[in-house]
């Protein structure tokens, strides 16, 4: 019932059952925080206790749907107890709603208990468990109407040993059992494990499982479980003896298709990606399930073969959306590019975003793709609108195709597919605003590909001609051809003569009530009457005290009602339909199982599909931006410099009402590749430095850039530390979060890295603080030579530009209007970035544009008036005195390096004086001048202060 509805009499549970269930309610073992229970009761679903609470709040938005069974007191997790056991029902398409944004957008695992007793029943048993990774049990249940746009993988790991002490051995396997895909991986990794990260970004994983650590003794697995909570990833503890590869070959050699050669498969020598592998097969029950039989697929992933990012890089280029945040919206820059037309493209575009290439040749076919369709407008709205939006998720209806669990409407869409796929090649073949090479590379990757698909799916096409009757599709019905049976021919004529019945019963009872057919009186396939007749509430005074007339239901679109023969005749089309759809089973059986043999064509067509979809989504994006976007040149991996004009970050240039500044950035290998920004909060530091990254990152996937000209190197890896998030509840301090960060920086970047760095060293004192991000910057720009972008508040850090030759020093610019307002002055940011050291600090200035009271304003700057003159010592002093007192010392100082050898008199005395003789001669040249110094006063405060 939603909130403000009438109440609903069938999804009340039965007052009679509700002291049993309560009893067999408390009596359910505990489950974990992120689990949710529901109960199926046929025409709905209930939720209780804390869950109850839960979806009251989060799906009904108020506490009023509550209902509680029993009496007993029951105590949620607020602490606060209530009498009877909080309940809340759930219409069939509100709970799959609930339960599939439970486990894509909120990483929650479910519950599903069934039970054949209805709203009576007091005891269920556990029917279907899913997890973000595990979506097997509820694929069909949830997803069959929809499409997923994020692959559920769950990754297995397990941590060897290596010759290195520092070093480890790191197996994984991972699978998409919706794509029916096996991974394995393994590699060696740091104490930090900050290659397993990377990985588990690359793959988009939704759920790990690890051995079971009881007593919390192995350090790794507490490493690797604190890691996998900063990634917001769903952890899942077994026990450790399903790491074992001892019946892995067996289990594989059941999984995959007949004609793999398991005992030979390279795969086989990663001992322990294989034992990972033997446990991700016992949790998602692959090998018990007949249906997963030589369907699956053995791939080995190679980490190096793409940019490593990790968890922070993750959050600081702002990659993906949030949980909230629509997929297509422009503040990530998955939302930004996301202008796919398929679920495949989507998919795609998340695949790439995360693993960014390194290869250069493979980035430069991507950009010559994109360069195509942006020099090709008219072709590309075309594809876009006229062909892909129409093409299905052909994975998804692959799968459906070999297990069996489809029907005719899957074939009709592949075979509506096949028929776009004859346009969109004509239309990818008459592109002709391209030089040769381009050609190659658009015929190589995609058109060549399309047109060996559409071969070989002439014989489909032909098939579903022949079969299915494509006259019905118009009325949504998929049906076979009746002429394809004799016994179909028959009860398809009977079902004509009933229609023709239904449409004269039409006709004459609305000459009898005067109302004209299809406007007013509408005859109607109910799902619930069958064949009947509908008019308006108003047109429905006709058919008062008419007996002829049989009244069925009032609802908002009309007055349902029917005659005796048209209750008759609607009665016979049902069940001749019943008979038809029967009499055809064994056939649709025969033609789902002829589809099923094209499922690796249609697969391998459905990745071409989704390349071509981001390929165009990058075009789109890079054409309609405020400016257009450029093609960037790239250099290979070890060499090149990072020279952007212009640069403009991709998502806030797209937000409304900025106006966004670009800038300049030119950082040169051993010149100019470590950078140190300062300046005022809100003057752009962050903003600089992040779009830096983004730019760099978007072209390593292939897409163009927002800036006017673009000349970048290949980078292993961005790498970042921005912002400072607390993980209190993971017993994480911010300080600690920002330690655990800069870390896996040190120990995993290299110099073909991109480290950015933000406000380093904020959360502890500011001389740790200072002194930490000295050595890590001294430490990046020695002893890894990677670029780096590190904006800061430490002015002294600027300083290092001295000591480096490499390092220098940027700021961003900031205006201050003097006496602008009556209780200061007025800054304005302006947010271009020069060379140079920021002079002052802005602080109470950005305090003012946050309109801070002006009692505020006021004592900051007193406070900060009293702090400098305390540092300053000339404030007490005239510039006289100062003058004065300056020239003193600088000649005392004079004569006496003279005398002892270290000024420029020839004359002077022997250079081998000890200290002790040195100290002598410095008290004999004071007295000369005691007088005079006594009687400065800046003299004496500067002695005193020593």
């Amino acid at each position: 019932m939603m909130y403000g509805e009438e109440k609903d009499e069938s999804m009340e549970i039965d007052k009679a059952s509700e002291v049993g269930f309560c009893s067999w309610f408390a009596s359910l073992p505990p489950k974990k925080d992120d689990t949710i229970r529901l109960f199926d009761r046929g025409e709905f679903y209930t939720a209780h206790g804390d869950d109850a609470i839960y979806i009251a709040q989060t799906v009904y938005h108020t506490n009023s749907v509550l209902k509680h069974l029993g009496s007993k007191p029951f105590t949620p997790q607020s602490g606060q107890q209530v009498v009877g056991l909080p309940s809340v029902n759930l219409k069939q398409s509100l709970a799959i709603n609930f339960l599939r944004e439970a486990l894509t957008t909120n990483q929650l695992r479910i519950e599903i208990w069934e039970s054949q007793g209805g709203k009576k029943a007091t005891k269920f048993t556990l029917s279907k468990e899913a997890s973000p990774g595990n979506l097997q049990a509820v694929e069909e249940l949830l997803f069959s109407q929809s499409d997923l746009t994020a692959a559920p993988i769950v990754l297995s790991v397990k941590v060897g040993s290596a010759s290195q002490s520092t070093t480890k051995m790191v197996g994984v396997a991972f699978a998409d059992a919706s794509l029916r895909e096996i991974g394995v991986s393994e590699y060696a990794d740091n104490d930090l494990f900050s290659n397993t990260e990377s990985l588990l970004i690359q793959l988009g994983v939704k759920e790990v499982i690890l051995p079971h650590d009881p007593k919390q003794k192995d350090v790794d697995l507490i490493k690797l479980r604190s890691m996998i909570e900063r990634c917001n990833i769903v952890l899942t503890e077994r026990k450790s003896s399903d790491w074992t590869a001892k019946n892995v070959e067996q289990d594989l050699s059941r999984l995959l298709s007949d004609d793999t050669e398991v005992s030979i498969m390279p795969e086989l020598d990663l001992k322990i990606a294989m034992a990972s592998c033997s446990a991700l097969l016992t949790y998602l029950g692959l090998v018990t399930d007949s249906d997963n039989h030589g369907q699956f697929t053995l791939k080995t992933h190679d980490l190096s073969q793409y940019m490593r990012l990790d968890s922070s890089a993750l959050r600081a280029l702002n990659l993906m959306p949030s949980i909230r945040e629509s997929k297509t919206q422009n503040t990530s820059l998955y939302g930004l590019l996301n202008k796919c037309k398929t679920a495949q493209g989507q998919r795609c575009l998340g695949v790439w975003l995360k693993q960014p290439l390194i290869n250069i040749h493979e980035i430069n076919k991507r950009q010559a793709m994109v360069g195509i369709f942006v020099n090709d407008s008219d072709s590309r709205k075309t594809i876009q609108d006229e062909y892909l939006r129409y093409l299905p998720d052909m994975f998804r209806i692959s799968k459906r195709f070999k297990t069996g669990r489809t029907n005719l409407e899957d074939v009709v869409r592949v075979y509506q597919a096949v028929l776009k796929l004859n346009g969109l090649i004509g239309t990818l073949a008459s592109m002709s605003s391209m030089d040769d090479e381009d050609k190659d590379v658009l015929n190589d990757e995609i058109l060549a590909k399309l047109r060996t698909y559409q071969n070989q799916l002439s014989k489909y096409s032909e098939m579903v001609e022949q079969t299915i009757d494509l006259d019905e599709l118009e009325h949504h019905n998929f049906v076979i051809k009746a002429e394809y049976d004799e016994r179909l021919t028959e009860l398809a004529e009977d079902l004509k003569k009933i229609r023709v019945g239904l449409d004269a019963e039409h006709r004459k009872v609305g000459g009898d009530l005067d109302v004209e057919l299809d406007k007013k009186l509408h005859l109607e396939n109910s799902p619930v009457h069958g064949y009947c007749l509908r008019l308006t509430k108003q047109d429905a005074k006709s058919i008062n005290n008419k007996r002829q007339y049989i009244e069925l239901s009032t609802q908002k679109s009309g007055v349902f009602f029917t005659t005796s023969r048209l209750k008759d005749l609607s009665t016979d089309y049902t069940d001749k339909t019943e008979l038809y759809e029967k009499t055809q089973g064994s056939l649709v059986k025969e033609i789902i199982n002829i589809a099923a043999t094209y499922t690796p064509v249609l697969e391998a067509m459905d990745l071409v599909i989704a390349r071509l979809d981001v390929i165009l989504s990058f075009a789109h994006i890079s054409t309609n931006a405020p400016i257009p976007y450029i093609k960037p040149i790239l250099s290979k991996k070890g060499s090149g410099h990072l020279i952007l004009k212009e640069a403009r970050h991709p998502c806030l240039e797209v937000q409304e009402e900025i106006s966004f500044i670009a800038n300049d950035v030119e950082m040169r290998k051993g010149e100019s590749e470590f950078q140190l920004i300062t300046g005022p909060n809100m003057g752009g530091k962050s903003t600089y430095i992040r779009q830096i990254g983004v730019i760099a990152l978007m072209a390593q996937t292939g897409c163009f850039v927002p800036c006017s000209e673009a000349e970048l190197p290949i980078f292993d890896s961005v790498l970042c530390r921005v912002g400072a998030g607390d993980s209190q509840l993971k017993g994480v301090s911010t300080f600690m979060a920002e330690m655990l960060e800069t870390a896996t920086i040190l120990k995993s970047a290299t110099k073909d890295s991109l480290i950015i760095i933000d406000e380093l060293g904020r959360g502890t004192s500011t001389s740790d603080g200072f002194g930490l991000a000295w050595a890590i910057s001294e430490h990046i720009a020695t002893d890894i030579h990677a670029f780096c972008l590190f904006a800061t508040h430490y002015h002294e850090l600027t300083s290092l530009e001295q000591q480096i030759s490499h390092v220098k020093n940027l700021h961003v610019v900031a205006h201050v209007d003097v006496g602008a307002k009556k209780h200061g002055n007025e800054i304005t940011l302006l947010y271009k970035v020069e060379p140079g050291i920021c002079d002052q600090s802005f602080g109470i200035h950005v305090a003012e544009l946050a309109d801070f009271p002006e009692a505020v304003i006021k004592l900051a700057k007193r406070k900060a008036e009293e702090l400098e003159d305390f540092g300053d010592d000339r404030t007490e002093f005239s510039d006289e005195v100062i003058t004065e007192g300056t020239q003193l010392v600088q000649d005392l100082l004079e004569t006496w390096a003279s005398k002892i050898g270290q000024g420029p008199n020839e004359d002077s005395m022997d250079i081998d004086m000890t200290p002790t003789e040195q100290l002598a001669v410095f008290r004999d040249c004071y007295e000369t001048v005691k007088a005079q110094i006594d009687a400065n006063p800046w003299c004496q405060h500067i002695l005193a202060t020593l």
